[in-house]
């Protein structure tokens, strides 16, 4: 079983004999505790790169915010990943639900902030390892600034992402504000654990990527 726990500050990933952490926080996700278990390895796996598709025309201006959708796959080029999306919500005691850790390879989209390309801060997280290896944001801390993040729409737009930094906070001072503070324009957060791992308690550290939409693309036009 995977439990998972919001508290307000970092996202925290370990085993289910691990005692419960601290109380639930009333305000926005900010702890997903999930237990993926002792690693078989935290690097990933060979992966072939994916060419990065360029907006499709250079902006002087910011790209409009657009208006809800729920995303359904989240591409991210440099990792050559693409990977279905699963809504993740609150439950009764206030804990943010994570990606099955049977299904690795899904990320979770919190539902209760912005979609893809709204106006906020979207909240995105995935499991770095499972006890059989690698997940599905395994190499997210090998990102640098300038690379893309591209989430779909239920609606058929893309949402598109450039990266502006990535970063690393011991979940002991985790900077609620700076990573789920509320936002004018669109941006995102990718959130997943890293730093030491330890049987017990599982990783120290969690490790965060920032962006902000740069573009988005129209639906496909259908034959």
């Amino acid at each position: 079983m995977v439990a998972s726990s919001l508290v307000w500050g970092a996202v925290w990933w370990a085993g289910d004999d691990v005692p419960p952490g601290p109380a639930a926080a009333t305000r926005e996700p900010g702890d997903a505790k999930a237990s993926p278990g002792p690693p078989a390895s935290t690097e990933p796996g060979p992966r072939r790169e994916v060419r990065e598709r360029p907006p499709a025309r250079p902006r002087a201006t910011p790209p409009v915010p657009l208006t809800r959708s729920r995303a359904v796959v989240l591409r991210i080029p440099r990792l050559g990943l693409e990977a279905p999306v699963v809504g993740v919500r609150l439950d009764r005691d206030r804990r943010l639900t994570t990606p099955p850790v049977d299904n690795p390879k899904l990320v979770g989209w919190y539902e209760g902030g912005p979609t893809p390309g709204e106006r906020g801060t979207a909240v995105v997280v995935g499991h770095l390892d499972t006890r059989t290896g690698p997940a599905v944001f395994a190499g997210l801390r090998t990102l640098t600034p300038g690379r893309l993040v591209e989430a779909r729409r239920a609606d058929g737009r893309t949402a598109v992402y450039t990266v502006d930094a990535v970063r690393t906070y011991d979940k002991a001072r985790f900077p609620d504000s700076e990573v789920y503070g509320i936002r004018t324009r669109p941006e995102l957060r990718l959130i997943t654990c890293g730093g030491a791992y330890d049987r017990r308690t599982g990783y120290h550290s969690n490790v965060v990527v920032f962006a902000h939409l740069t573009a988005t693309r129209e639906a496909p036009r259908r034959p």
